[in-house]
């Protein structure tokens, strides 16, 4: 979220490293080893509590750390790479232990894994033409928020409690949203790529001198610099 902030507060990203957002950021990244250890190496009812309460604190620790960017002005590079890596963490170790303890199917893995594949490939395209890497869009944020709900009720729902139906109805609810959101997302960056390409390719055709000012044919440009944001990443609504 501090990369996300930077770009609300119109304010460019610097290079600083030791800043409390990048330190909240890599507590979080921490905690990805401590939690498959409570819900994979315990594998009771208290670890899957405390692994709950490490998903409340991690997705706590992503809006506090780009409240604090914002306040204190720390936006950085780093904390753009650092906050979505520990997004992406967390949703990779809760699906992979929850599917290896079989309270969600194989399939809807290879469903999550198989959109990152799809993504992989549209930034490496995008890469290729020069192009930064891409911000987190609205759509994008509000799936990774419903899976991350939905995981700790379904840690729950695996319980043999009397909360255990309700926990897996809402879980398995957020689960459907956010998958839906997250191909939906993927279908949102890819098509804002292909526009970002094909506008290209038009303006690479133009004769020099009907190009606006300053600008260069595409292979003259391979240092990421294009985007409405300065730094090359393009934001997607």
């Amino acid at each position: 979220m501090a990369g996300a902030t930077a770009r609300a507060a119109g304010q460019p990203p610097g290079d600083r490293v030791l800043t409390i957002p990048n330190a909240i950021s890599v507590a979080r990244l921490a905690g990805v080893p401590v939690f498959l250890w409570l819900v994979l190496g315990l594998r009771s009812q208290t670890g899957d509590w405390w692994a709950v309460g490490l998903l409340i604190a991690a997705g706590v620790s992503d809006w506090l750390d780009g409240k604090i960017a914002r306040a204190l002005n720390q936006q950085s590079k780093l904390g753009q790479l650092l906050d979505p890596a520990a997004d992406r963490l967390y949703i990779v170790a809760t699906v992979i232990a929850l599917a290896v303890r079989t309270i969600i199917p194989w399939w809807l893995v290879g469903l999550l894994a198989l959109r990152e594949v799809f993504m992989g490939v549209v930034l490496a395209v995008l890469r290729r033409r020069g192009w930064g890497a891409l911000q987190v869009s609205f759509v994008g944020k509000t799936a990774t928020l419903c899976l991350l709900y939905a995981f700790p009720l379904l840690f729950l729902g695996s319980h043999d409690t009397s909360y255990a139906e309700a926990a897996r109805v809402i879980g398995w609810s957020f689960v459907i949203w956010g998958s839906a959101l997250y191909w939906c997302a993927a279908a949102l960056y890819a098509e804002q790529a292909r526009r970002l390409l094909s506008d290209q390719r038009l303006a690479d055709q133009r004769p020099a001198g009907q190009r606006p000012a300053g600008q260069r044919p595409a292979d003259q440009r391979g240092d990421g610099s294009r985007g409405d944001t300065g730094d090359g990443r393009m934001p997607l609504s």
